[in-house]
């Protein structure tokens, strides 16, 4: 769950956009939210959303209210069912919400590091820390919000957004980035020009960026205006400032050389020489999916011609090993020529075994160093980077793919403005990208037999597939019509010329060893099971334990009734973790309420499923009673596999 207050309210649960409803809805909602955990009474509910105009309906206007919140938060509870995230408590009501899950508590947060920070010595960090918490904000807080409680909140937030942006601009203009700072406070000062401390820190990085007469400018336009709004001078502060800018006062310059500009000195991208080009080379015999690059170069170059303010932002999804990366990077080679001054290329590596995804942070570090930025001119902290990335790429039509994203916080820094072409690839669906930044979603199924087939040919040769039609398209089937399997087979047979496509289909038709045939040694990348374990360790505990649960079932059909007794859990939680299977492609849906497992994918959910064994029997008989066990009464998920895993 994740819930914006510093600008319009805005709120995701497992990357959806929850629709929270009327105006009043809201306030209730920012209320509740403003004190996660903590119970809210029907007084004080009532207070916050009508003030002193309250109608003689306003205690069921709040019922209401909650009631559609209720229904906006967990849109898959019973109407009998109480809520898991907004209960009733006390005569009142509590949202139940990790503190960090919203932003305002995570910008307090950040706000408060960065002046302990500051005040240990450490401005560098305290730096970053500020430019952290000012980076939440898309807004004025409360923004969309009625009622005097939001509007209380609104003016406090404010209140401290301009506190941090001040001593953001005292510690930045210790370090000599002037001209970053004169932009900011410049743009602000305009937003609030009766603020003497911003005029006054404005002044002083105009004089300590070389630009005196403007300095000056400023004061008298400060006083003027004081005069005639307030019919005051300025302060004392701003007076004696005035008088050592007058003075070339030294005080005023920095008691050290200052560390670098903030600006750095790099090489342009669009002279030939220089131009990125880092696209990895395709996959070899690349087989099928016309339609599928037909469609999403189609819409890359409709989007593309209505419009070059904004970059085009497409998804290739799927699961393990059905060739995301390789659709990506053949849709890269057909698009370069509109895309002719460059072409980049990072792996944010969501889902690699035994390493840690590449948070947006280090990723623009990769990318920025591409064009030609020095290390030691990097910006420390994301908001610079995400601005210099943005501000070298402007009116480029430059093409980056962006390879296995774990999820949409990795990717949003990453797209810059303009006429620019953004391919991302990720196994899981990316419904916020979609939903709040217009990006087009494709999800790659399996191979379709016959492709399959002319896959295995192009790798093995016709004459050794011609005589054997029948066996290919059994290998076909054995291998779940996965890229990354048919590749690994076809590797088996080519080190093994003498054997024959019908021979390893009896070997690989055992299903308790087929994930052993499917694995190239001493190479985790080339390892189904590996790959499969990858995104299962990407899920949460009750997730992943409802996937080994789920492996005792086969390939049959799987519903939520069946989930809910498997896993001694409640119908509405079950289909929660049903979804979240199926958003990581670890489920495919096969009707409303209804998955299977890809056959392969199975497999390894039974492997997972023998250290969490459940008596079939018993579940069954759980699917006609109400279920007892708590989640916290299911054992631990037991790593499966992990000698073979590496």
């Amino acid at each position: 769950m994740h819930l914006e207050l510093l600008g319009p309210m805005r709120m995701w649960y497992a990357d959806r956009e929850v629709v929270l409803g009327p105006p009043k809805q809201r306030a209730v909602l920012g209320l509740l939210a403003s004190r996660p955990n903590q119970v809210a009474g029907i007084d004080q509910i009532i207070d916050a959303v009508w003030g002193t105009d309250v109608p003689p309906t306003a205690v069921n206007g709040v019922h209401t209210y909650v009631g559609g919140l209720r229904r906006a938060l967990e849109p898959n509870r019973g109407p009998r069912e109480s809520g898991g995230l907004l209960v009733s408590a006390g005569g009142g009501y509590a949202l139940r919400l990790d503190p960090d899950a919203v932003d305002v508590d995570r910008f307090t947060t950040e706000h408060t590091r960065a002046r302990r920070l500051l005040a240990a010595g450490d401005r560098d960090g305290a730096i970053a820390a500020y430019e952290s918490a000012l980076a939440l904000w898309h807004g004025d807080a409360y923004a969309n919000v009625p009622g005097p409680f939001a509007a209380l909140e609104q003016a406090r937030l404010h209140e401290l957004r301009l506190t941090a942006v001040e001593e953001w601009a005292e510690a930045t203009l210790e370090t000599g980035r002037h001209a970053e700072t004169t932009t900011v406070l410049t743009d602000l000062v305009a937003k609030e020009p009766l603020r003497e401390r911003l005029r006054w820190l404005l002044m002083l990085a105009l004089h300590r960026a070389g630009r005196r007469a403007h300095a000056l400018t400023v004061y008298r336009q400060t006083r003027q205006l004081l005069q005639e709004e307030l019919g005051i001078d300025p302060g004392a502060e701003l007076r004696r400032l005035h008088q050592q800018i007058l003075g070339d006062h030294a005080d005023l310059d920095l008691p050290a050389p200052g560390p670098r500009p903030l600006a750095p000195t790099v090489r342009p991208i669009a002279p030939p020489l220089v131009k990125p080009a880092q696209l990895p080379p395709g996959t070899r015999d690349f087989t099928g999916r016309t339609e599928e690059l037909a469609r999403l170069r189609n819409v890359v170059l409709r989007e593309h011609g209505r419009s070059e303010q904004h970059a085009v932002t497409a998804v290739v999804e799927g699961p393990p090993g059905v060739g995301k990366t390789a659709v990506a990077l053949r849709l890269a080679r057909q698009l370069a020529d509109h895309y002719p001054e460059g072409q980049l290329y990072v792996d944010l590596r969501g889902s690699r075994p035994g390493e840690e995804p590449v948070d947006a942070h280090g990723a623009l570090a990769l990318l920025l160093r591409s064009l030609g930025v020095e290390q030691d001119q990097l910006p420390r902290g994301l908001p610079g980077r995400t601005t210099l990335f943005r501000s070298l790429l402007h009116g480029r039509k430059v093409l980056i793919v962006v390879d296995d994203a774990l999820n949409a916080e990795q990717v949003r820094p990453l797209v810059p403005r303009g006429p620019a072409c953004v391919l991302v690839t990720s196994r899981r669906r990316q419904f916020g990208l979609a939903a709040r930044d217009g990006a087009y979603r494709l999800e790659l199924a399996p191979l379709a037999p016959t492709e399959s087939v002319e896959l295995l040919t192009r790798l093995l040769g016709e004459d050794r597939v011609a005589d054997q039609q029948a066996a290919a398209y059994s290998l076909a089937r054995i291998c779940g019509n996965l890229p990354l399997a048919l590749r690994i087979a076809a590797v088996g047979l080519v080190a093994k010329p003498a054997v024959t496509l019908a021979e390893l289909v009896d070997d690989a038709a055992d299903d308790t060893a087929r994930l052993d045939r499917l694995a190239i040694e001493d190479d985790v990348a080339a390892s189904l099971r590996s790959a499969f374990a990858a995104s299962v360790r990407s899920l949460t505990a009750e997730v992943a334990r409802t996937f080994s649960a789920l492996g005792q079932h086969g390939n049959e059909l799987i519903t939520v009734e069946l989930t809910a007794a498997l896993t001694g859990t409640d119908r509405e939680s079950a289909a929660r973790r049903l979804a979240a299977l199926a958003d990581h492609h670890l489920l495919e849906e096969v009707g409303r309420d209804r998955y299977r497992f890809h056959n392969l994918i199975g497999l390894y959910a039974a492997e997972c499923a023998r250290g969490q064994r459940t008596d079939r029997a018993t579940a069954r008989d759980r699917l006609d009673r109400e279920p007892v066990p708590a989640d916290d009464e299911l054992p631990e998920l037991v790593a499966c596999s992990t000698e073979r895993d590496g």
